[in-house]
């Protein structure tokens, strides 16, 4: 019974944005981002930006995402320091829409 409690939050895919701030630029935060999604089994994109924040896109199970969503709030690359996670566009969605997680130049 406590495997489908758990798996209730689980089972819906969901898409969402994030863009992370503070010192997040060349300290291999993409690569540590690309290697946590992966172990996750989740599939989106992470970029740096003009503006020295890191951007990007998270798919995959809702209690996956979550996981990663709080490792990009509070952990991220061990030289990293963030200031702050931004969350947007969160929906359900039917099918992935990435095959893998990659990082965009």
């Amino acid at each position: 019974v406590a495997a489908a409690m758990a798996e209730g939050e689980g089972r819906g895919l969901v898409s969402v944005d994030y863009e992370v701030s503070g010192r997040v630029q060349g300290v291999f935060f993409r690569k540590y981002t690309q290697g946590e999604a992966k172990r996750l089994g989740l599939v989106g994109w992470v970029q740096n930006t003009s503006h020295g924040t890191v951007q990007g896109q998270i798919q995959g199970p809702t209690a996956r995402v979550r996981e990663l969503q709080e490792w990009l709030r509070k952990t991220g690359s061990p030289q990293s320091r963030i200031s702050r996670a931004e969350f947007s566009n969160e929906k359900e969605i039917a099918a992935l829409e990435h095959t893998d997680f990659q990082i965009l130049k």
